[in-house]
This record gives C-alpha cells, structure tokens and sequence, in this order.
C-alpha cells in the first residue's frame, strides 16, 4: 500500500471507528508499518484539515470527529475537473490557499480510476494569461483569519498617493472587482468605512481585541457602476 492509499485508509478507520480511540501500535500493525510512520501519517492528515484527535497514555490514541466529516463523495472526472477549474481562477482571491487544499483533498478521494481519468483531462485545458499582467497580490492569511474569526487587525498601508499609515480595522468582508481584491472594515484612524487594496497592504498583525459585529450592508455605498453580488453555495 502506497501512502496515499494508506492516508485515505486511516481517515476510513477512523471514521469507522469514531468515537472509540484507536492507538498508533494498532494501526501500525494493521498496516504493517512503525509506529513512527503512523504518528507521521496522522500529522500529516491533521495539517491537511482532518479533525483527528490524540490522546496521550495508557488508553490514548486517535480518533476522528464524525461530525465534522462526510462519508466519500463519488466526483465524476468532469465535476473534478469543473472545480479545478474554478479554483484556479481562485489565484490572489481571499481563501485561495484553501482552495487548493480542497483541491487535493477531492483528487485523493477519488477512485485510482477516476482520478487518472480526471488528470487525463485536465490535460487538455489551458489558460491564456497575457504576457504583461501582473499576477494578482495574494491576500495575507493574517485578513483572511481577522475575517473568518472577526478580529480587529492593525494593517500597515500606503494610499493612492503613496502615503503610508498605521491603523486599526474591525474587518466586514472581502469584495473583488476587476482581478483586485478589497479588505473592508471600519477604520478606526478615519472613523468611517473604508476599502482597503490588497496589493497596498504593507503589513498586517492580528490583534486579540474581538472586533464588533458589522454588516455589509452598513457600507454606506459600492464602487460605482458595480452591481454586488453575494458569494452563494448552490
């Protein structure tokens, strides 16, 4: 067994397992390796995402949390490719680091078969970029978190004219137009809503003061000539 069959066997295991703990002598002989690679193999998963727990001592081990995992999901080549497609697109835009761990996460759930089938395809797409543009400006981790766990976060930025400031934002929501990304927030040094460039964002530290909750909606107006349009699952 290769380690990719092996990793998505213990995620399996485990889930099967779930809630009883698992120790990493008995998965180490049940798929006849070490201890350590097991305890590698488990790391490895938990940097991936997958909510396995440990317990340490006489009675510990792993074991999955199946409230947080979906059984296998069947991607047919075609779907798997349409959402690689999509996540491509996905490059310089908030999350785009998940992306691509949600990416590979759907590749090593698929069947050998498929997935062959999948690359096979994705072959046969290509992307035309011209030579002269420039790659968008990744968004920092650091918006991406002060967002998701609405943090305030204390930006470094330098404006239109090239000025550099230092400010505190409560963070309200990402919005992209034109291959450009915006951090929303209210800026504490202005007083007001701002739309902060991505590309101008020098520095940013998360602070640990909770930020106030603060809707979209209180933006008192969007660029001109945009409509805006809501991030939906469908």
């Amino acid at each position: 067994m290769n380690r990719t069959d092996r990793l998505y066997a213990l995620v399996e295991e485990l889930r099967a397992r779930a809630p009883r703990r698992v120790s990493a002598r008995e998965l180490a002989a049940r798929y006849e390796v070490s201890v350590r690679t097991i305890e590698r193999d488990i790391g490895a998963l938990q940097q991936a995402g997958v909510p396995i727990f440990a317990d340490v001592g006489r009675g510990g081990g792993y074991t999955l949390d199946k409230s947080r995992t979906l059984p296998p999901l069947n991607f047919t080549p075609a779907e798997a490719v349409a959402i690689a497609i999509a996540l491509a697109r996905a490059d310089g835009s908030p999350y785009s680091r998940a992306a691509r761990t949600a990416l590979h996460k759907i590749v090593t759930a698929m069947s050998d078969g498929d997935g062959a089938s999948a690359r096979e395809l994705a072959e046969r797409i290509r992307f035309l970029t011209p030579p002269d543009v420039d790659a968008p400006a990744s968004v920092p981790a650091v918006l991406e978190e002060a967002v998701s766990a609405r943090r305030v976060v204390r930006l470094g930025y330098v404006d239109g004219g090239g000025t550099e400031s230092e400010r505190d934002v409560e963070p309200v929501a990402f919005t992209g137009a034109a291959r450009r990304w915006y951090f929303l927030g209210w800026c504490r040094l202005r007083g007001d809503f701002r739309a902060f460039r991505i590309d101008r964002v020098r520095r940013a530290a998360l602070l640990d003061e909770p930020a106030p909750e603060r809707r979209f909606e209180d933006l008192r107006s969007g660029p001109p000539d945009y409509v805006v349009r809501r991030l939906e699952f469908v």
